[in-house]
């Protein structure tokens, strides 16, 4: 300690600013560096909860007792934690999955309850199972659905309504087939309700639209898929790039074609009547006074028959017609263009140098017959397919920038803790390191110090002390001096000399200076 407080008194102002200074950054990056080894790995619990249910969860990380921070819309907790936390949370329905279901109807009581809030209660509690349903989903974090119903008491008896869905995925769109699926869901749902009624709204993209527009988007794409899958093999990856175009009917057309055909005939409608008369008649003879008589003979009159027939047919006829209607939906293709544009081939020239050339018109045309069958081409209709060969840009010799390296792959927290660990690393080193660097610098040096000294000095100085002249006449008196010490000074200043020959060489300094005092009092 007593060598510590002598350094300490030997060193100049600035040097001892620069020792505090040293040794407060020592203490607190190696303060700095346990905190951070004692601080726990944390890890993302749950990301982007609504707020409403984000206080929910953390009201449950503090009744577990778990370290816990927020950062943003998300929530990170100990790593070590992480996957037990989750269960905890699960087996307490955290975070909420969704709006309420069927369990709002168990909290309404006969009593005091009317009709219309006995309806809106249904309907919400219809609303929250339907959204739990479509969170089945796997690109969909958030579900709300919204219905439209009218009031079916009264005299109706067609109900009719709509409803709106809004999702919030995960970054992943909704595709026109889990559309067109929702849709069905939510009209199969409630009674009345047409899947024409319902709209699919994403959070980011807006209306999710299942009509033949969108169809003829994802038949493009999928024949676009096609030809880039079958240029592929010949070509190789990358070395071909398809742009496809497909115009389709978007529109609605109802055509009634009527025919008449003047040659043909046909026949309507026939009617036929046939008529039969007969007819007989006898006269009565001349009344005479032998008429009366009980027993008299009546005369014969005289007698007539007439007898006729009658045939009658009548048909109608009419010009030939015929009536066609035809009704064409939307989806039809009007019109294709293809365009295709594929890497060259390398080549070595005379000089020996490989560059890309265009590839042979033969290989061109087998290529573009292979893209119009991939597609189905039509020239009558109009399409148009073209299929050129260009080199591709080749890239630098540095490559792109877009490469990530070992720092991208990093993260924030892992490079600070491998800078401290270095700088308190270095910090050991130097302090372990710099003494015996110095002490084995001060070995090296002291022989040729001495030998310098050596030759500058003639006369070493020892330790014997004379008395003063008065004294000595009186009594004459020596002291047997100690064996003698040579210590050497260096050249210059001699006060220089001397403090550099006491901070260099402090025990022998010491020692000298002990045995001059030693000798000038028993001189006395």
């Amino acid at each position: 300690m007593q060598k510590l407080q002598d350094y300490w008194n030997e060193r100049s102002s600035q040097q001892k600013i620069v020792l505090a200074a040293a040794f407060l950054t020592t203490f607190l990056a190696i303060a700095g560096f346990g905190w951070l080894a004692s601080r726990p790995g944390m890890s993302m619990l749950y990301g982007g909860l609504d707020p409403a249910h984000s206080g929910e969860v953390i009201a449950g990380i503090e009744r577990a007792g778990v370290a816990y921070e927020v950062r943003g819309d998300t929530i990170w907790v100990d790593a070590n934690q992480r996957d037990r936390l989750r269960m905890d949370l699960a087996s307490q329905g955290l975070p909420a999955s969704g709006s309420a279901g069927y369990e709002l109807l168990d909290g309404i009581s006969g009593f005091g309850t009317t009709s219309q809030m006995f309806d809106a209660a249904y309907w919400r509690a219809k609303e929250g199972e339907l959204a739990r349903t479509i969170l089945a989903l796997p690109n969909v974090k958030s579900a709300r659905v919204h219905l439209a119903v009218e009031n079916g008491r009264g005299y109706r008896r067609d109900l009719t309504g709509s409803a709106s869905v809004t999702l919030t995925t995960n970054g992943q769109q909704i595709t026109r087939d889990q559309a067109a699926a929702l849709r069905f869901l939510v009209s199969s749902g409630v009674p009345g309700m047409s899947p024409d009624s319902v709209t699919v709204i994403d959070s980011q993209r807006g209306i999710v639209s299942a009509s033949e527009e969108t169809a003829g988007q994802d038949r493009g794409a999928d024949m676009k898929r096609n030809v880039e899958r079958i240029l592929e093999p010949h070509v190789g990856p990358g070395n071909a790039i398809v742009e496809l175009n497909l115009d389709l009917v978007t529109e609605t057309e109802l055509m009634t074609e009527q025919r008449y055909d003047p040659d043909q005939r046909a026949l309507i409608s026939q009617v036929t009547e046939e008529t039969t008369d007969q007819s007989n008649s006898t006269g009565a003879g001349a009344v005479t006074a032998a008429s009366n008589l009980p027993d008299a003979e009546e005369s014969q009159g005289d007698g007539s028959q007439a007898s006729r027939s009658e045939n009658r047919q009548q048909a109608n006829y009419e010009v030939s017609r015929v009536t066609r209607e035809i009704q064409r939906q939307p989806g039809a293709t009007r019109r294709l263009t293809v365009a295709v544009l594929v890497n060259g081939v390398a080549q070595t020239d005379a000089q020996g140098q490989t560059q890309l050339v265009p590839r042979a018109e033969a290989e061109l045309a087998v290529l573009r017959e292979l893209v119009a069958s991939a597609t189905g081409f039509d020239e009558t209709r109009g399409d148009l397919i073209t299929v050129k060969s260009l080199p591709f840009a080749s890239l630098g010799d540095n490559g792109t920038l877009a490469r990530p390296g070992l720092l991208d792959r990093l993260e924030v927290n892992g490079l600070i803790r491998l800078a401290l660990i270095g700088l308190f690393a270095l910090a050991v080193m130097l302090a372990i390191l710099r003494p015996v660097l110095r002490a084995r610098a001060a070995v090296q040096a002291a022989p040729a110090a001495l030998a310098d000294d050596s030759a500058a000095v003639p006369a070493p100085v020892t330790g014997t002390i004379e008395q003063d002249a008065p004294q000595q006449a009186a009594a004459p008196q020596l002291i047997a001096p100690e064996p003698p010490q040579h210590l050497s000074l260096p050249h210059g200043d001699p006060v220089a000399r001397l403090r550099t020959m006491m901070r260099d060489r402090h025990e022998e300094s010491i020692k000298i200076l002990s045995g001059w005092i030693d000798n000038k009092e028993n001189a006395h």
